[in-house]
């Protein structure tokens, strides 16, 4: 928990919680390190117009060549930091904000702390020194020159090494070659399975690039402000500094190439896995849902389980049951009828004290008392009066007990379907998957999906984003089957397989399923390849695509592992925290809560139907469907998304070379 908690700071200090904007994407990297190749040759070239002073030539200042140097470098650094603005926007908050959100977020035990502070701490500082630059270039011609020398003459010898110290820190020396860089060591903490951000609507990759990010904007400052100090430096005749700006500029290409190295090893093994933690309040419908009248346990003497209304029975002889009757209309008559199959019936005690339910309640029963003292919910939570249940001696042989059973509940109010019906974004008009989040209407649970235009580089167009209407139906539509077009929670198929489902390399999400394999409810995913440089679809001609792990038998379920629910209670009355439980190749059974926590009176688990929806909206590779609970909850069944995988498309072939590309492009540093 250390260890997701620094990460959670410093995440949550890039700007990533808090409902601020974050409008980064994959492509906004080339742009990043086409800033700073831009703003090393743009002042390079300024420099050849600060011209040596001429020796017959007696004048202190050529004044109307230094006003026109200040209005050119006015020019560069306003159009520079609009630049930088805008990426800083997107972030959500400066960078002194994030590093003062950094150092009050972040616990002092955990290893990584020392790191991520010195990190937060060049970021805050060069930061600063740029902040000072923007303003002081707005003004220019209006600063006093000893003010500006005084900022250049101690910006450099600080700026010139912090760089350098920031990238040792992300990159050590030694390890370059290595798999050892704070991007890795990050990785690694969030593939252990202790990382734990999952508000943030960001992969632990996309993480991993929006820190890469944040350091690539911080170097670009940092250059900025050397060359920016190095020109007032020569603009008032203190030296040439050629040499010095071209040393600079080539260690920024350098520190660029091994970084962006390092992040792309890290990101290559960091999980892409992204889905939401409970809310801060459970809201029914809103947060979750919950599949009310299913499975439910039900008080039933023995009398009324057979047509000849004996008893000669235990309860334990009906594991598999119906309702056949209500003897002398007694407390048979007093609870709603159980409409389908009773099975694993038990016998706890003769007589008890039961408290019924409100009318209008999805619930039989708040507790039940028995005489030896046994209770079955929760005592405190009676509005109405409990009614004695007895049972009887037949002919002093027979003995009419009250058993209590699971009831398969069949009715007009059970929400036990599930559509099968596929989900498929408008692939035709270029759009894709963007978010999914589970629905009910009218008692079946549907797969709904957010879907957006995809755009060259793995850009979405937020524009076009919107959530695609749900096609509602009913069961008692004819041309419906079931088993086809919806799936039938009962009690002889109550299997949820639970499994994560990417497509190939190269593809992107844009149609989702579920779907009746055996018994079981199984997911199924639907990718198509697209040329990643235009983001243009290669439409699929048939149902090849489809994807799903079909690793399900009835005859042998021992290929899967069985996630056991054990005493499970109401979730949403459980004050721990769900954390994921289940993994890939499992399936857990629908069932009803334990009797001692609930007297058995709610199926679980309950439906998460957050929407998940990476910020910023990127492509997607696959989903997956999970349990999340803690010890003694009942938990959640929860969808989750797989973000595309980038780091196959982040690729560095080449040393950087120190000759400047005029044309602004970024060269040996290649991201496609």
């Amino acid at each position: 928990m250390a260890v997701q908690r620094v990460l959670l700071g410093f995440f949550l200090a890039l700007g990533l919680s808090g409902g601020l904007a974050l409008d980064l994407n994959f492509g906004d990297i080339f742009e990043i390190l086409k800033i700073g190749r831009e703003t090393a040759s743009d002042l390079l070239e300024s420099w050849e117009l600060i011209a040596p002073k001429r020796p017959d030539d007696t004048s202190e200042f050529d004044f109307p060549f230094v006003r026109r140097m200040e209005q050119r470098i006015t020019t560069r650094v306003k159009l520079l930091s609009v630049k930088i603005d805008a990426f800083e926007n997107r972030l959500g908050q400066t960078m002194e904000q994030k590093a003062k959100e950094l150092l009050y977020q972040i616990p002092q035990e955990i290893r990584l702390y020392d790191s991520l502070n010195k990190l937060s701490l060049y970021v805050g500082s060069i930061d600063g020194k740029y902040q000072r630059m923007v303003r002081y270039s707005s003004v220019l011609s209006k600063m006093e020159n000893t003010t500006l020398l005084g900022f250049a003459n101690g910006a450099i010898p600080d700026v010139w090494t912090q760089p350098d110290e920031l990238h040792l820190l992300v990159v050590p020396q030694h390890l370059i070659l290595q798999d050892g860089s704070l991007f890795s060591q990050l990785a690694d903490t969030m593939e252990e399975g202790t990382f734990r951000i999952c508000n943030q609507q960001q992969s632990p990759q996309e993480l991993l690039y929006t820190m890469y990010n944040t350091i690539a904007l911080t170097e670009t400052k940092a250059l900025a402000v050397v060359q920016f100090s190095y020109n007032i430096l020569r603009l008032f005749k203190q030296g040439n500094f050629t040499e010095e700006m071209k040393v600079q500029k080539e260690a920024y290409e350098s520190r660029m190439y091994q970084t962006l190295r390092a992040v792309r090893t890290a990101m290559a093994h960091a999980p892409r896995d992204l889905w939401r933690c409970d809310p801060a309040e459970h809201k029914p419908e809103s947060t979750y849902t919950e599949l009310k009248q299913v499975f439910q346990s039900y008080v039933i003497n023995e009398v009324d389980m057979n047509r000849d209304k004996t008893c000669r029975e235990s309860c334990g002889f009906y594991n598999y049951a119906k309702v056949e009757g209500c003897y002398e209309n007694q407390f048979c008559s007093r609870q709603r009828r159980c409409n389908g199959r009773l099975i694993n019936c038990q016998y706890v005690d003769s007589d008890m004290w039961i408290c019924p339910s409100e009318r209008n309640s999805d619930r039989r029963y708040e507790y039940i008392e028995y005489e030896n003292g046994r209770v079955l919910g929760k005592k405190d939570t009676c509005t109405r009066e409990t009614v004695k249940v007895d049972s009887w001696w037949r002919w002093l042989f027979w003995h009419c007990s009250y058993c209590i059973c699971s009831c398969d509940d069949h009715n007009a109010s059970s929400d036990r379907y599930f559509s099968l019906q596929a989900v498929v974004s408008d692939f035709a008009n270029n759009k894709v998957i963007t978010g999914i989040r589970l629905r009910k209407k009218n008692h079946i649970v549907y797969m709904q999906i957010k879907e957006g235009v995809l755009l060259p580089r793995g850009g979405i167009n937020d524009s076009t984003t919107a959530w695609r209407e749900i096609e509602e139906f009913s069961i008692l539509d004819p041309d419906l089957v079931e088993g086809v077009d919806y799936y039938t929670l009962g009690w002889n198929q109550t299997e949820v397989d639970l499994d994560d489902v990417v497509g190939p390399s190269n593809h992107v999400l844009i149609g989702v399923k579920f779907r009746k394999l055996g018994s079981h409810l199984n997911l199924e995913v639907l990718t198509t390849p697209f040329n990643f440089t235009t983001g243009k679809l290669i439409r699929p001609h048939d149902n090849k695509l489809w994807h799903s792990n079909e690793n399900t038998d009835n005859s042998d379920e021992s290929k899967r592992s069985f996630l056991d629910i054990r005493k499970p209670d109401v979730p949403t009355q459980h004050n721990a925290r769900s954390e994921p439980d289940s993994t890939h190749n499992q399936y857990l059974k629908f069932k009803t809560t334990d009797l001692d926590k609930d007297a058995g009176q709610t199926t679980v688990p309950f439906l998460d139907v957050q929407p998940i929806v990476p910020n910023p909206l990127v492509p997607l590779s696959g989903a997956g469907i999970f349990h999340k609970g803690s010890p003694g909850s009942g938990g959640f069944l929860a969808l989750k998304i797989i973000t595309y995988n980038f780091a196959d498309h982040l690729h560095v072939d080449f040393a950087p070379s120190p000759v400047l590309d005029r044309n602004n492009e970024i060269g040996e540093i290649r991201v496609f």
